[in-house]
C-alpha cells in the first residue's frame, strides 16, 4: 500500500510541476490584463475566437485565456484565482479530474477552463447533482460569463421542449446529469430533427464528479412508456382468430415457426376491423396484435409451450420441462396467450429507452471532474473514463486534527458519548456539524439532543435550498447541525466571529460510511482554507460495517481488557486501520458490480449507437430514402427466398415462397404459382426484386412530390424501427435477468449475453427489414399522410 502511495504522490508531483509553468505563463500576462480598460478586456472574447478559427489551438490560446478571466472574476466577482487554482483548471482543460480540498474554490477554478472551451461554440456543460446548485452556479458563474461576452443556459426539468433547446444553443449549459441523460435519450425518439433540443455532446466538466460518475453508476437511466397494446385490442384480435380456418384464411410454416394470413384471411380481417386496407401504416398496431393472437392461437401450444395454473400463464423451459416462474414471453405473445386463455391479462409496462450514466459521459469529444474527494477510487476513473486524478495542492496548508476513531460496545452507549461530546463543545461556543449515515440515526440523534436542550438543525436533504442555508450557518458560533453524511455538497461551511479562537468547526461522524471517499467528505468539511478544526468519528460494534467485518477480533480484545459497559472505549489507531480495510473491502465489491453493469451495458451500448445512427440518418434526410429501402427489401427477399429453397429443386416448398409473396408483396391478382415454377434461386431473387423496384417506381409516381415521398418513406422506417426497438430493448433486459443462471451450467454469462444478444440484434434487424418491406410495398398511398 505504501509504495502505492508513494507511487501517487510521486506522479502528482510531476504532472503539477509540468503544470506549473504553464500556470507561470497564465500569472505573466496578470499585469497586462490589470491594465486593459473594461472594453479592452471584453473584446479579447471575439479576438481568441479569430485566433482559433485562423488554426490556433485551445492549448496555444490557454495561457492568455486564463488570464482574461482571472482579471475579469476580479472586476466582476470581486474573486481572483490563486495558483492552485489556475493549476486545477488546466488539469480540468486536459480532461482529467482535479481532486481539490473542500473550500479551495472549485467553482471558480472551473471558469477558466469552461471559459476556454466555449470559444469554440461547440457547447460546454456544467454538470452538478442538483437543480439548486445549477441554478445558482450558472447565475452566480454567469455573470462574469456574459460580461466577457458568452452566452449562459440553464436545464430544468420543468422547462419545454423550446426553452431546453434555447439552453443548449448557449456557448455554457449548466444542468444536472439526469436531466442531460433524459434529453439525450428523449432526442433519439423524436421524429423530426427540429424537435431534437441537444447538441453533439463536446466538452462537460462534472462538479462532484464521484457522486455522479461513481455513486450513481449502477442506476440506468430508463424511459419507460405503457405498453402500446391495450388490453381489449388483444381480446378483440383473439375473438377474430378463432373464426378463421387453416390453409383458406392463414398458413403455418413450421420450420421458422411463422404464420400468416392468405388473401380471403386479409379480407375477412379488413372486413371484421372496418380497414380498407390492412397494411396501412395507420394499422401497425392492429397488424401487430393480429400476429401475436395467430401464433398464440395456432403456433404456441397448451401444455407443451406453456401450462395454466391458478389463472396465470406459464412458461414450460424447452429444455428441461420445468415451469419457469417469473417469466413472460415479451412483445406482447404473452397477453396474446392470456387472451386465448380467457384469463387476466397483465399489463406490461415498456421500457423505451434506457443508458447508464457510464456511457452516456463517455460520449463527450471531452470529460473532466473536480471533487474533493477521487484518489481512492483512481483506477475506477481511468479504467472506465479514460481520466487521471490529479491532488491539486491547498492554498494555505491544512491545520485541521483528525482525530483517531472510538469504539463503543453498544449504540447505546456510543450515541451517549456523542450527546456528551457536543454538549461540551456548544457550551463553549464551537460550532459541530454531526454526520450520520442513515435517516435514522439523525432523527435519534435530534431526540437525544432535545433531551439534553440542546438548540439544533437537522438537515435531511429533502430541500436543496434550504440545505444550502443551513450548511452555510452550520459554521457560525454555537451552532450544531446535524446532516446525513451526503448532505451539503457543494456549499461552503465559512467561520462566523469568533469560531477560530474555540478550534474552528468540529466535525462528528457518529459511524464509518461503507465507503472511505463518504468519510473524507465529511471531514474536508472542516478546516478549509488554512482554518482549524477537529474531526472525530465514534464507532460502536453494532454498526453494520463492523457487524460485516472485523467485529470479533475487536471484541475479544475489548473483552480482555475487562472494561465495564458504560466506559468500555477504546482510541487506537488500531482500530481506524482495521475499519479502513473492511472499507477497502467493500469497495473493491462495489467497483466489481459496477464494471460488470457497465461490462452488460456495453453490448447495448453498440447496439444503441448503430441504432441511434442509423435514426439520425433518416430524420436528417432531405432527399429520397430509397437507399436505405431498397437494400431493406433486396435483404428480405434473398432471405425468404434462400429459406424457401433449401436442398434439392424437389425438395423447394414453392407454396410456402408464393404464399409469403401474397402476403407481404404483391396482391392476388398481380402472382400465380406457375411464375414461380421452373426458376432457379437466383431468378427467383431477380424476380421478386423486380417487383419491388416496379412498386417502389410506382409509389413514386402517385406522389409526384418528392418531399411527401420522403416524408412517406420516414414515417414508414421509423414507425417499424422505434417499435422493434423498444421490444428488442425489453427482451435484453429478460435476457439480462436470466442469463446468470447459465453460470452454473459452467459457461460464461457475460459472453453467453454478447453472443445472445448479438443474435438478437441480427434478428432484430431482419424483422425491421421483413417489416419495412411489408409495410411499404402494402400500403396504399393517400395524400393526407399523418403521423
Amino acid at each position: 500500500m505504501a509504495n502505492i502511495l508513494k507511487t501517487w504522490i510521486e506522479s502528482d508531483k510531476r504532472e503539477v510541476n509540468r503544470m506549473g509553468k504553464i500556470a507561470d505563463k497564465v500569472e505573466a500576462f496578470a499585469d497586462t490584463m490589470a491594465k486593459l480598460s473594461d472594453e479592452e478586456l471584453q473584446a479579447k472574447t471575439p479576438e481568441f475566437k479569430q485566433r482559433l478559427e485562423n488554426g490556433q489551438t485551445l492549448d496555444q490560446v490557454l495561457p492568455e485565456a486564463f488570464a482574461v478571466v482571472r482579471e475579469g472574476a476580479r472586476r466582476v466577482l470581486g474573486l481572483y484565482p490563486f495558483r492552485v487554482q489556475i493549476i486545477g483548471g488546466i488539469t480540468l482543460h486536459e480532461g482529467n479530474i482535479a481532486e481539490m480540498k473542500t473550500g479551495e474554490g472549485k467553482t471558480l477554478t472551473a471558469t477558466m477552463p469552461v471559459y476556454l472551451n466555449a470559444l469554440t461554440g461547440k457547447g460546454v456543460h456544467v454538470v452538478t447533482v442538483n437543480e439548486y446548485l445549477s441554478g445558482r452556479d450558472a447565475e452566480e458563474m454567469g455573470e462574469l460569463y456574459k460580461w466577457l461576452g458568452l452566452t449562459v443556459g440553464l436545464n430544468l426539468n420543468e422547462m419545454n421542449t423550446d426553452q431546453k433547446r434555447e439552453a443548449y444553443n448557449c456557448d455554457i449549459t449548466y444542468s444536472t446529469n439526469s436531466e442531460l441523460g433524459f434529453d439525450y435519450l428523449r432526442d433519439n425518439m423524436v421524429v423530426y430533427k427540429e424537435q431534437m433540443v441537444q447538441r453533439p455532446l463536446n466538452y462537460a466538466i462534472v462538479d462532484e464528479v464521484d457522486s455522479i460518475l461513481i455513486d450513481e453508476a449502477r442506476t440506468p437511466l430508463i424511459i419507460s412508456g405503457q405498453a402500446t397494446r391495450s388490453t381489449a385490442m388483444y381480446v378483440r384480435t383473439d375473438r377474430f382468430v378463432k373464426t378463421l380456418k387453416e390453409e383458406e384464411d392463414y398458413k403455418i410454416d413450421w420450420q421458422t415457426k411463422s404464420i400468416s394470413l392468405t388473401e380471403e384471411g386479409i379480407k375477412k380481417a379488413e372486413a371484421y376491423f372496418g380497414t380498407k386496407n390492412l397494411y396501412d401504416i395507420d394499422n401497425t398496431v392492429l397488424n401487430h396484435h393480429l400476429d401475436q393472437a395467430l401464433r398464440a392461437n395456432y403456433v404456441m401450444l397448451l401444455d407443451v409451450d406453456y401450462v395454466v395454473q391458478e389463472d396465470k400463464v406459464l412458461i414450460v423451459d424447452q429444455f428441461t420441462g420445468r415451469v419457469m416462474e417469473g417469466r413472460r414471453y415479451s412483445d406482447g405473445l404473452h397477453q396474446a396467450i392470456e387472451a386465448k386463455e380467457g384469463v387476466k391479462i397483465e399489463d406490461e409496462s415498456q421500457t423505451m429507452a434506457n443508458i447508464t450514466y457510464q456511457n452516456y459521459f463517455r460520449m463527450y469529444n471531452k470529460l473532466a471532474g473536480m471533487t474533493g474527494t477521487a484518489k481512492t477510487e483512481e483506477e475506477e476513473f481511468r479504467e472506465i473514463y479514460n481520466m487521471d486524478v490529479i491532488a491539486i495542492p491547498t492554498n494555505k496548508p491544512v491545520v485541521r486534527k483528525d482525530q483517531p476513531d472510538l469504539l463503543y460496545p453498544s449504540l447505546k452507549s456510543k450515541f451517549n458519548a456523542v450527546v456528551a461530546d457536543i454538549k461540551r463543545r456548544h457550551e463553549k461556543g464551537q460550532p459541530v456539524l454531526v454526520g450520520t449515515v442513515a435517516v435514522e440515526s439523525s432523527e435519534l440523534l435530534s431526540h437525544l439532543l432535545d433531551q439534553e436542550g440542546i438548540p439544533h438543525a437537522v438537515l435531511n436533504a429533502k430541500n436543496h435550498a434550504k440545505e444550502a442555508e443551513i450548511i452555510m450557518n452550520a459554521g457560525q458560533r454555537g451552532a450544531v447541525t446535524i446532516a446525513t453524511n451526503m448532505a451539503g455538497r457543494g456549499t461552503d461551511i465559512k467561520l462566523g466571529p469568533g469560531v477560530v479562537e474555540v478550534g474552528g468547526l468540529c466535525v462528528i461522524g457518529t459511524e464509518r460510511h461503507e465507503s472511505r471517499r463518504i468519510d473524507n467528505q465529511l471531514r474536508g468539511r472542516s478546516g478549509r482554507q488554512g482554518d482549524p478544526g477537529e474531526t472525530q468519528f465514534y464507532l460502536s460494534l453494532q454498526d453494520d460495517l463492523m457487524k460485516r467485518f472485523g467485529s470479533e477480533k475487536i471484541k475479544i480484545f475489548l473483552d480482555r481488557l475487562n472494561l465495564s459497559e458504560d466506559d468500555q472505549v477504546i482510541q487506537s489507531r488500531m482500530i481506524t486501520r482495521q475499519v479502513e480495510s473492511a472499507q477497502k473491502r467493500v469497495e473493491g465489491n462495489n467497483y466489481d458490480t459496477r464494471k460488470n453493469t457497465l461490462q452488460y451495458d456495453d453490448v447495448m451500448r453498440q447496439q444503441r449507437e448503430v441504432i441511434y445512427k442509423q435514426r439520425m440518418e433518416v430524420i436528417s434526410a432531405t432527399e429520397s430514402l430509397s437507399h436505405v429501402i431498397k437494400p431493406m427489401m433486396s435483404r428480405t427477399i434473398t432471405h425468404q427466398v434462400d429459406l424457401h429453397t433449401q436442398g434439392a429443386k424437389t425438395e423447394w416448398n414453392l407454396q410456402a415462397l408464393y404464399d409469403y409473396a401474397l402476403a407481404n408483396l404483391v396482391n392476388e391478382d398481380e402472382l400465380t404459382l406457375d411464375d414461380l415454377k421452373g426458376k432457379s434461386v437466383d431468378e427467383l431473387k431477380k424476380f421478386f426484386l423486380d417487383i419491388a423496384d416496379k412498386n417502389y417506381e410506382t409509389k413514386q409516381s402517385q406522389l409526384v412530390d418528392p418531399a411527401q415521398m420522403l416524408e412517406f418513406e420516414k414515417v414508414v422506417i421509423l414507425r417499424v424501427v422505434d417499435d422493434h426497438w423498444t421490444q428488442h430493448i425489453d427482451e435484453m433486459d429478460q435476457l439480462r435477468q436470466s442469463i446468470g443462471l447459465r453460470g452454473y451450467g459452467q459457461m460464461n454469462p457475460l459472453v453467453e449475453y454478447q453472443e445472445e444478444g448479438y443474435r438478437k440484434f441480427e434478428e432484430m434487424i431482419s424483422d425491421i427489414d421483413f417489416d419495412v418491406t411489408r409495410l411499404f410495398m402494402k400500403a396504399e398511398i393517400r395524400r393526407d399522410i399523418k403521423r
